[in-house]
């Protein structure tokens, strides 16, 4: 009993400190992508178009703008999914507040926009492998990939580029071009981890029923 106590714990403290790792990488990507003077897609991506129009801070409106699918995800993805992707959206507006005390720099957009889209691909896909998410389109990509097995890249992909289409009202049509180069990275990213969650679901149906339970942690995403 002690020793099931114990590894429910050590469980526990390796999901947070992924999702803290996966809001940290995010974070990353989003501060390099402003300041390459682009914009990537989702809430997150709005957020930053809206920010300057309405002279609020981008994580005031981050959250505000993610209380929708927050609604739509504690209804359809239950209340643990729901509870890690509000903690997690409060750890990213507060780690993206460093930004405001972080002296002016600009990175060339294309540099920006491949490197910023890794990195928020990267951070999103530390996110779902442990039961979170940052909001709006990610909530809709886990739902419907786990509804209806719709590939998580092209749901986020689709999202962000009508994000995109919105922004160029404020971002030049260059920024606009390189911000879908962004998203395609970012979707490149979740459709790669796609694909590896299939095969290894497949290799799993191939181990000895025996050996199952003891290869289980191990093999699974």
């Amino acid at each position: 009993m002690i020793r099931r106590s114990d590894n429910k714990m050590k469980e526990n403290i390796n999901k947070w400190l992924h999702i803290a790792i996966g809001c940290f990488v995010t974070t990353g990507g989003l501060i390099i992508l402003k300041h390459s003077h682009i914009v990537t897609g989702g809430t997150a991506g709005l957020s930053l178009s809206l920010s300057p129009l309405l002279q609020v801070s981008f994580h005031y409106l981050f959250v505000l703008l993610n209380l929708p699918f927050l609604i739509f995800s504690y209804f359809y993805m239950g209340k643990s999914f729901t509870f890690n992707s509000i903690v997690a959206i409060a750890l990213l507006s507060s780690l993206s507040a460093v930004n405001d005390i972080l002296p002016a720099f600009t990175i060339p957009s294309l540099i920006g926009s491949i490197v910023g889209g890794v990195f928020i691909g990267a951070g999103i896909t530390a996110l779902f492998r442990n039961g979170a998410s940052l909001g709006g389109a990610t909530i809709l990509a886990i739902y419907l990939q786990k509804r209806y097995n719709v590939n998580p890249g092209m749901t986020n992909f689709v999202f962000d580029l009508l994000v995109v289409i919105s922004s160029l009202s404020v971002f030049s049509l260059q920024s606009g071009l390189l911000s879908a180069l962004s998203i395609a990275v970012t979707s490149a990213y979740l459709s790669f981890y796609k694909r590896r969650k299939t095969g290894s679901k497949q290799d799993k149906k191939e181990v000895p029923s025996d050996a199952v339970t003891s290869l289980s942690t191990r093999l699974d995403l």
